[in-house]
This record gives structure tokens, sequence and C-alpha cells, in this order.
């Protein structure tokens, strides 16, 4: 699959835009939090970029390192392999769409498997992010250490007598945790809503932020998907049960791993004579689930 393939695919599952689609970071985001929850040097949050990841500090993840910034946290890059001295400068990590080559290995060694394992196991706090493929596969390696099962495919629901692959989760979706929950009422996470990702198999402790409903399906090929959005058949694998996003505590660490990228971020789909497509953090409650994942994992509550 082309890196222009995996850049548009999200915005073609949308509204099967052309081409000519463009799906970017939005320049213009400018995120406004009334109570940062850090006045000044707040917790170390690393993203990792030496993994060829897809998502990138200054890069398509670059509004979500703004919102942390906003936030009070430090945010910096992680150009290095994952290890045991790596990993003591940081409060969090956060990888998101790492890629591997060849696609159909893990993108992490097992040496730094073993290195974040134990870190998290000794307080350290992870988010894993891999959506639709081939991103589930790069990390269904390091996904497995923590007993979460990646579907490395794409999760389509039924909306209007349609599949959909932007999946709205609020209600019996969201789980019962502090993430969702906030510091206060007005922090409460009410709807969330992801853009063409995977599922999540839950582990013994774990909760599930987002639930996946009773009707989700999940197909392994993008001409599958393609061809669910044109109504027509695909063989796919059915996933209620599963989430698209969960947390849980890892001896003194903690982990949350999602299965969709593009919510943690503030993306805009730019279309040849069309209006631009917001998606991620100006959309629901997105902006705050991204927040309270923070709060969460740098043990600002819970």
């Amino acid at each position: 699959m082309s890196k222009f393939m995996l850049a548009t695919l999200a915005a073609l599952f949308l509204s099967a835009l052309p081409a000519t689609a463009q799906q970017m970071a939005d320049p213009a985001y400018a995120p406004v939090i009334e109570h940062p929850a850090y006045a000044e040097q707040g917790p170390v949050v690393a993203i990792d970029e030496a993994h060829r990841n897809f998502h990138t500090l200054t890069g398509r993840y670059a509004p979500f390192a703004k919102l942390l910034g906003a936030d009070g946290y430090r945010v910096s890059a992680s150009a290095t392999p994952l290890s045991a001295e790596a990993l003591a400068s940081m409060t969090v990590l956060v990888i998101a769409n790492a890629r591997a080559a060849p696609p159909e290995t893990s993108a992490f060694t097992a040496d730094e498997i073993a290195a974040v394992t134990a870190w998290v196991e000794g307080g350290g706090s992870l988010l894993l992010i891999a959506d639709h493929a081939p991103f589930g596969t790069a990390a269904s390696d390091l996904a497995r250490a923590f007993g979460v099962e990646m579907g490395q495919g794409y999760v389509g629901v039924h909306e209007e007598g349609k599949i959909t692959f932007a999946i709205d989760f609020a209600n019996r979706q969201l789980g019962d945790h502090p993430i969702l929950h906030g510091r206060s009422k007005e922090e409460e996470v009410r709807h969330v809503r992801s853009f063409t990702g995977q599922s999540l198999t839950l582990p013994d402790g774990a909760v599930s932020l987002l639930g996946l409903p009773a009707d989700a399906q999940e197909v392994a090929a993008p001409s599958q998907a393609m061809a669910l959005l044109k109504g027509e058949a695909a063989a796919g694998t059915a996933v209620s049960g599963r989430s698209q996003a969960m947390a849980m505590t890892f001896g003194k660490g903690r982990l949350v791993v999602a299965g969709e990228a593009a919510m943690f971020s503030a993306q805009v789909v730019q279309r040849r004579d069309q209006p631009p497509h917001y998606m991620g953090l100006t959309i629901a409650d997105d902006q705050q689930f991204a927040l309270n994942t923070l709060h969460w994992l740098s043990h600002l509550i819970g």
C-alpha cells in the first residue's frame, strides 16, 4: 500500500472521496483549555519517532502535541530505539502508528518489547495507538506482551442501512472509567467519534472505553472495506464485544491501547472544489477524551 493511499484511506472511507483528497494535520487548530492540568513543568510525554511512525510530533500529531503543551505537559520526540535508558526520562510514552519493514513483521524488536513491558510494569505509562491495516500488524507483538490482541483490519458498523467506518461511540458503548468521567462534570466524555480503525480484545482486568456495537464487523483488506461501502458483499469477522480503546493497569504502571489514531489529532481533508472536512480533536468530545487519557496516564485522575 502506498504512502498516499495510507494518508487518504480514512477520508475515502468517510465519504468515498476522489483520489485528489488530501488528509493532513489541521494547521488552524488552536486548543483553548480553561483549567490546564499543569501550570509549568508538567510530566514528560514522549512521542515515538523511531519506528517509521506515520504520526509524529511535528507531522500528523502536531495538533495532539499542541493540545498537550497547552495542558502543561512537556512534549518531546523519542527518536532512539526503546530501552531502559531511553524510557527512564519519560512519564508517558506515546506510540502512534508505527510501521514495519517488511510490512508483515513487527516494528519493535524483542529487546524493545521487553524494555517497554518492564518499564510499564515498574510504573511507566504507555499510550499505544495502531489503527487500520497495516498498522495493527506492526504493533501486534508489543500489544500481545500486555495481553491485547489486535484485529489488524478495518471495522465498520451499520448506520441508516449502510456501512460506515466512522464510528460514533455514546451511551452504552462508553465504559465506566476515570478517563470517561474526567476531573469534573464538565470534563465528562459523552460522545467520541473514531475514523477507520481496527478492533482490540480485552485482557483480564482491562476496561473497554469505546465498546464496539453488536453489528460491528472487521474486514482484512482495503478492497473489502470499499466493497462494503458500495453495498457489495465482503467476508468479514463479527467483532461485537471487542473495543476500539481500552485501559488497564499493568503492575505499577498504566496502559491505554487505541485502535484508531485520527481521534487523537485534529485533521482536515482538503478536496478540490469542496469545503474542507474536519475530523479528530475538533469533533464530538474527542479533545476531552484525549486530555482525559493523558490525565489518567500521568496519574492526575483515577
